[in-house]
């Protein structure tokens, strides 16, 4: 398998290699050097030793559309 670089030091890790380390978009992953001189790629680990994300509970919880404009005035105070 092979992949190309881009001009940015970017490359697109095969699908092969994301569905072995069952990797998904938003997963970190760690890379090596061993002393082949190969590149090792890692998944970095749960998040279970961080905090958890305060956010992620209230994601996807609302059930009033705001518009933008409606809310802005409310978290001002202006409404």
């Amino acid at each position: 398998m092979s992949t190309t670089l881009t001009s940015k030091g970017q490359v697109t890790i095969p699908k092969q290699i994301r569905d072995a380390l069952n990797l998904a978009p938003g997963c970190s992953v760690d890379f090596a050097v061993n002393c082949a001189g190969d590149v090792v790629i890692h998944k970095v680990g749960a998040r279970a030793s961080h905090e958890p994300d305060r956010f992620e509970s209230a994601r996807g919880k609302a059930d009033i559309k705001w518009r933008t404009d409606d809310l802005m005035a409310l978290l001002r105070g202006e409404g």
